[in-house]
């Protein structure tokens, strides 16, 4: 049973906006009274996963499902895919433009960030089609 759910719309190199839909996952989940522990891994996850379909995603959403044992989050894009998705998920590998680096971001830690934090991690993707990712993380911890 889903207690809640709240879709965030991403948009692709909007650097303005960047960052805002894992803020406000983060707040509400403040707002819940959750474990700050485990509100700061669902943010890294949240807001790594969200400046990854900034970067290179295209358009896509940023959802969270809360439910009475788990809380999962969701992100799917148009974007352009992942080539070699064991190569993504090595530390320090990044696809990134060399202005993102430049901004701060493209160290490659995103994706295995995001394994690392969630309990359970997903990940699919088709070369001109997009990217999907399920992160669930238990609340009976």
């Amino acid at each position: 049973m889903t207690d809640l759910k709240k879709i965030f719309h991403v948009k692709g190199n909007d650097f303005t906006h960047a960052g805002e839909a894992s803020v406000n996952i983060k707040n509400m989940l403040k707002s819940i009274g959750l474990d700050p522990k485990l509100i700061r891994r669902i943010g890294v996850c949240g807001y790594e996963g969200e400046m990854n379909m900034v970067m290179h995603g295209g358009d896509g959403t940023l959802s969270i499902e809360i439910n009475t044992d788990k809380i999962i989050l969701y992100l799917d894009d148009n974007g352009p895919g992942i080539e070699d998705l064991e190569l993504a998920m090595k530390e320090g590998y990044s696809t990134a433009k060399d202005e993102y680096r430049e901004m701060g971001f493209g160290a490659g830690m995103g994706l295995p960030n995001m394994k690392k934090n969630a309990d359970e991690f997903t990940i699919s993707s088709k070369v001109g089609r997009g990217t999907q990712v399920k992160m669930v993380f238990s609340l009976n911890h």
